[in-house]
């Protein structure tokens, strides 16, 4: 398989592999600066990032804003020559904060998904930092696409598909990610990538394409070139890196999960996600009301008298090693990962 460089306009990475945002607190600066010192895009994830700051439950948006500007600055620090972006969902309810607190810390790209970042053009207009949503159908590239140039008169930096076997918040119905199988799913990613073309040919711009959700080997990444994509995203294949700011109980889950383990969760995000059984999921899925803390403003969206647990809770569990209380969110393919790696040798597994 060549490995042709992904280029973003004026941004370059060595080898075309974004590293998927996984909040919270398992994409931090660590992993995304070792990633993009390993020549690809190293990427933190926004959501909630700050709470291990001593003020997250009294002022939440300065504990984010704080985290996020830090973290920024060591991936950076680890790779200065290397690109390092944000994941930053537009589900979150500090969605504009987020977006200007990565921009005012000097980040490369912005990835944008759970939603379309419809106002994210406007976020980030006269800043050198690039843009890319997160679509997973022909409707919602169509959608984005159409909005930006008719609002904007821009087109997205990047675009970034993600597939069913993503792991985390989904872009799919239930019942959609449990009967889509790979060949349906290439025809819609071929003309998402016919929608992208049709743009580009009118700025007279290239809008590079990137897929995401279950690449886990160097076959799974020749596939997905082979689609015509110009870049793979990878995930849940870098939390069992030696590099991953994830706890290293939660590592260890990852690498005890079987096939079975994997199952889909509605989250109080109002979106299906991936994760792994344990004993919150169970909970869950008898139907259970899990208790929990004062509301910490995550969500645009959410009712805590309403939702069947907190996601900000249950997640910020996972991140600090209670794995049968956390919410170990994962891709289709966690259970093939046996071994911790570090990040150059998992990038190496994937390209030759």
């Amino acid at each position: 398989m060549k490995v042709t460089p992904l280029q973003i306009g004026d941004l370059t990475a060595e080898i075309p592999l974004i590293q998927g945002g996984m909040g919270v607190g398992i994409s931090l600066g660590n992993l995304a600066g070792a990633v993009a010192k390993a020549g690809g895009i190293g990427v933190i994830s926004s959501a909630q990032i700050g709470f291990r700051e001593p003020d997250f439950d009294t002022d939440v948006k300065s504990a984010n804003d704080r985290a996020l500007r830090m973290e920024i600055k060591k991936a950076k620090a680890i790779a200065p020559d290397g690109v390092v972006g944000v994941n930053i969902m537009v589900a979150l309810k500090h969605y504009k904060e987020h977006v200007m607190a990565a921009v005012g810390a000097g980040a490369d790209i912005i990835i944008s998904g759970a939603g379309l970042p419809v106002e994210l053009p406007k976020l980030v207009a006269g800043a050198k930092t690039k843009i890319a949503p997160i679509v997973s159908s022909i409707k919602a590239a169509s959608v984005i696409l159409k909005l930006w140039d008719k609002k904007y008169q821009r087109v997205p930096d990047l675009i970034v598909v993600e597939g069913p076997k993503a792991g985390g918040h989904l872009g799919f119905s239930k019942e959609d990610v449990e009967s889509l199988d790979e060949l349906t799913y290439d025809k819609e990613v071929k003309g998402i990538l016919e929608v992208v073309k049709e743009y580009a040919c009118k700025y007279q711009k290239k809008i590079p394409v990137a897929f995401g959700g279950g690449i886990e080997s160097k076959e799974d990444a020749k596939r997905a070139f082979a689609l015509g994509v110009d870049a793979v995203q990878v995930a849940t294949r870098f939390i069992t890196s030696k590099e991953c700011d994830a706890d290293s109980r939660y590592k260890e889950a990852y690498l005890a999960a079987s096939k079975e383990d994997v199952v889909i969760t509605k989250s109080p995000v109002g979106m299906p996600g991936r994760a792994l059984r344990n004993q919150l999921m169970e909970r869950v899925e008898a139907g259970e009301q899990i208790s929990h803390s004062p509301c910490h403003q995550c969500l645009a969206r959410c009712n805590p008298q309403d939702i069947p647990y907190c996601i900000t809770d249950t997640l910020v569990a996972a991140a600090k090693g209670e794995v049968d209380q956390g919410l170990l969110f994962c891709g289709a393919n966690v259970y093939k990962q046996e071994k911790l790696e570090t990040v150059p040798e998992i990038i190496a597994s994937i390209f030759e």
